[in-house]
């Protein structure tokens, strides 16, 4: 199974901002296992996803100096199901940004219809530290992943 929740950037502010969207398919694996039958998005992967949205915007804002870490999330309100053949944008917008993490306000939508509201809490780890708990791999964000995503193709504000 693939652990990339984001198809691609269309909109990125350095250190705000940024708008990323996801096609849910029916041929991803995750259907096969959750409500067969049912097409719905699991919930976890929708929160994910945003995580992945805001984690890239603030290891950008910081230059990469840092792994950053999902530290919390207090409560996530969902308003409805996604389905199979939907597109889920989700936003991320920085509320906090200091040495030791930041605080991201997240919300994805499909169409203009609010799926979800969240605030996610993020962590910095010196490149030190986190190399002893997790090994040099980064993969989040090496070059390969942005081009991937379309983050090196886009303006400086957006």
């Amino acid at each position: 199974m693939r652990w990339i929740w984001i198809d691609r950037f269309t909109a990125f502010e350095s250190g705000k901002s940024a708008t990323a969207i996801k096609n849910v398919s029916l041929a991803e694996d995750h259907f096969r296992e959750h409500f067969p039958g049912y097409p719905v998005m699991p919930a976890p992967l929708i929160l994910e996803g945003l995580a992945q949205t805001g984690g890239i915007l603030v290891g950008e804002a910081r230059q990469f100096r840092e792994k950053v870490v999902l530290a919390k999330i207090p409560q996530a309100q969902f308003l409805r199901e996604v389905y199979a053949g939907e597109t889920l944008t989700y936003h991320a917008s920085i509320l906090t940004l200091r040495d030791e993490g930041a605080s991201v306000q997240c919300s994805a939508w499909v169409g203009n219809e609010t799926i979800v509201q969240t605030e996610i809490f993020f962590a910095h780890l010196d490149q030190a530290r986190s190399g002893a708990i997790f090994g040099d791999k980064n993969f989040v964000f090496t070059g390969g992943l942005k081009d991937m995503l379309g983050l090196s193709k886009l303006t400086p504000n957006g």
